[in-house]
């Protein structure tokens, strides 16, 4: 797993942010970094199969690059000074609904999951789904070591959006952009003993309110794939019966 080694790379990583630098010392990153993340990541493809199989633990898609996409960034550093992986639900995909995620740098670590930027048809769907199933709602977000963890969190609006009354029962969730759940350590946490129990840990605890936010999303999905084979299908045959009596 990781080891101080790491951080301190990690922190020179901070300090010589070139690529020229970094190049120089690819094998350093692999050996260092790459590598425990993926020991890591290939130890949770097994464990999610106990309370989050619908998640995809792949070191060839999970793991984050190193370089920076500086095109709209003011920041035109080059590279990540973490390292980091992505798990996505196997039917949205990267970067789509609700997913978690962990990274690593030299002065911390992150730990949480959630949906972090859904656009306006995901969030729609995920206010509905909260609006349509309250009671289960707020007894994801009550349990004891989901509270523990610190609630839920994310970037709020300063008002009810539009089309929900301002006393809706489910008024304070409502005005949330973003649903999710994280904890935060010092660097040094990654290299304790009990880094990856309590990421494990972590992640369960996170998964009910993941598998929650994505439910309307994944029925939305497969919906449309229906559709979208029925219309083929439709299509297929009005084709067929045309060509017949032409």
């Amino acid at each position: 797993m990781f080891t101080p080694k790491t951080l301190s790379f990690l922190r020179s990583l901070k300090r010589n942010n070139r690529r020229e630098w970094f190049h120089e010392r690819k094998d350093q990153y692999n050996t260092l970094c790459r590598e425990p993340m993926i020991a890591v990541v290939e130890r949770l493809a097994a464990d999610f199969r106990a309370f989050a199989p619908d998640h995809l633990a792949d070191p060839k898609v999970c793991l984050l690059r190193p370089y920076r996409d500086t095109r709209f960034s003011e920041d035109k550093t080059p590279l990540k000074i973490h390292v980091g992986a992505t798990f996505p639900n196997r039917t949205l995909g990267r970067m789509n609904g609700a997913w978690f995620y962990f990274e690593v740098a030299g002065g911390w670590v992150w730990i949480g999951g959630g949906m972090w930027r859904p656009d306006t048809s995901q969030l729609q769907l995920a206010r509905e789904h909260i609006v349509e199933n309250l009671d289960e709602f707020e007894r994801i977000i009550n349990e004891p070591r989901f509270k523990r963890l610190g609630g839920l969190q994310g970037d709020r609006l300063t008002r009810v959006p539009r089309g929900y009354a301002k006393d809706h029962p489910a008024a304070e969730y409502l005005q949330h952009r973003q649903f999710m759940a994280f904890r935060e350590e010092a660097a040094q946490f990654a290299t304790s003993k009990q880094f990856y129990s309590q990421l494990r840990s972590t992640f369960e605890t996170i998964a009910p309110l993941v598998r929650f936010l994505n439910e309307p999303l994944v029925d939305s999905l497969r919906t449309e794939r229906r559709a979208y084979i029925l219309d083929e299908d439709t299509t297929a045959v009005w084709g067929a019966r045309k060509a017949s009596t032409s």
